[in-house]
């Protein structure tokens, strides 16, 4: 029975725990969600439906893509933002 009780300790939670921290603010959980509905979006454009400075989102977008939840990509002479991690789409998916 205990060698049940530890079988996920194979799992990287050291892993998850970062993109975890990486979701513990408000505005980064909005663009998630966001994100994860709309499927890519610029930044001029999340700063406006978020109702924050650019520089701000920037940031948020920063500690997302650095954890490895977001990628960004150029389209045209912007650079979009979509969710690449299943994890942190599920894990936003549970607050709705």
């Amino acid at each position: 029975m205990m060698e049940k009780d530890f079988s996920l300790l194979s799992i990287n939670f050291d892993d998850y725990a970062e993109k975890i921290k990486a979701l513990a603010h408000p505005t980064r959980l909005k663009i998630v969600a966001g994100l994860s509905m709309k499927n890519e979006c610029n930044v001029t454009k999340m700063a406006e439906c978020l109702n924050i400075p650019q520089p701000t989102v920037s940031q948020h977008l920063n500690i997302l893509k650095n954890a490895g939840i977001i990628e960004g990509f150029r389209h045209g002479n912007q650079i979009c933002y979509k969710v690449v991690d299943d994890f942190a789409r599920q894990a936003v998916s549970l607050l709705k």
